[in-house]
């Protein structure tokens, strides 16, 4: 080849890339997004801000494809994929991880069997061989240790009497361990303690990278003072109403959300106060 002749270009791999575009969703025939348009680069992380009742939780549900959440216009798409007809544990396959607000117990399935099986699947869904008994037991205890997390946690069921800080553990070990192309953390530091926090802000930024994309919602400016976001976005009213650096997340710290827009109202106007199961679609707009 002449030195007047380009070399060819090598292979592209996939890139972790969020967009979504217009979009709008109905709970129960009450629009919750009044058309969100958000864009996430690979490899940074963005935070979503916003009151109770803003729609936060429901883009993450939306995104995940939660069956409850219509989608009534716009689209949100994954490393340029369209994800309309994909139903959540294909996104999960794909590479889409969600950290739910609040984790559900399952009684009777062990935290062992459910990272097992979790792993399973994803790891064959990436092309990649299932790990064995000693190579997944050394994985996790690895773990397990960065979260600060007792091995006996392994043995017990699901979310079943764990405390809020346990739960929020378990969803950073999923994270840890599935190591999903897209993370999407909804309140991942509610109800924790300033040490527990710092561990999982620290498990957090340690999955940070060119190739992972991180979308944080959170209602503190505590996490981000850890994990400091690339941008940040605040919704009021199922909008996204004003973005910007890390910055905009300390000015919110000291002034609160009424200087945002002043026209966008409480949080009894939006009906969805604090307490609210966003996980429940009565309280999808969260």
């Amino acid at each position: 080849m002449s030195p007047s002749q380009p070399s060819p270009p090598g292979p592209r791999l996939p890139v972790p890339h969020l967009r979504v575009e217009d979009l709008r969703v109905e709970v129960e025939g009450k629009e919750i997004l009044s058309g969100i348009s958000l864009e996430v680069p690979a490899g940074e992380v963005h935070a979503l801000m916003g009151r109770n009742g803003s729609g936060k939780s429901s883009l993450s549900a939306a995104v995940m494809g939660h069956p409850a959440y219509a989608v009534t216009g716009g689209r949100v798409l994954f490393e340029g994929r369209d994800l309309a007809s994909l139903p959540p544990e294909e996104r999960a396959r794909l590479g889409i991880f969600l950290a739910f607000q609040y984790p559900v117990a399952i009684p009777g399935v062990s935290v062992h069997n459910l990272l097992r099986q979790s792993m399973k699947a994803v790891r064959s869904a990436r092309g990649m061989p299932e790990l064995g008994p000693r190579e997944f037991r050394a994985l996790v205890k690895e773990r397990l240790e960065a979260l600060g997390i007792d091995p006996s946690f392994m043995t017990r069921s699901v979310n079943d009497g764990f405390s809020g800080g346990e739960k929020k553990r378990l969803e950073v070990l999923k994270l840890a361990l599935l190591e999903p192309r897209l993370a999407i953390l909804d309140e991942t530091d509610s109800g924790l303690d300033v040490e527990a926090l710092e561990v999982i802000a620290r498990a957090v930024q340690a999955m940070r990278g060119p190739d992972r994309t991180m979308l944080l919602i959170t209602h503190y400016h505590r996490m981000l003072e850890f994990l400091r976001p690339d941008r940040v976005h605040v919704l009021m009213k199922g909008r996204i109403v004003r973005s910007g650096g890390a910055d905009l997340a300390e000015e919110i710290d000291r002034r609160g959300y009424e200087w945002v827009d002043p026209s966008a109202g409480t949080e009894e106007e939006t009906g969805e106060g604090p307490g609210r199961d966003a996980s429940a679609p009565a309280a999808a707009a969260r």
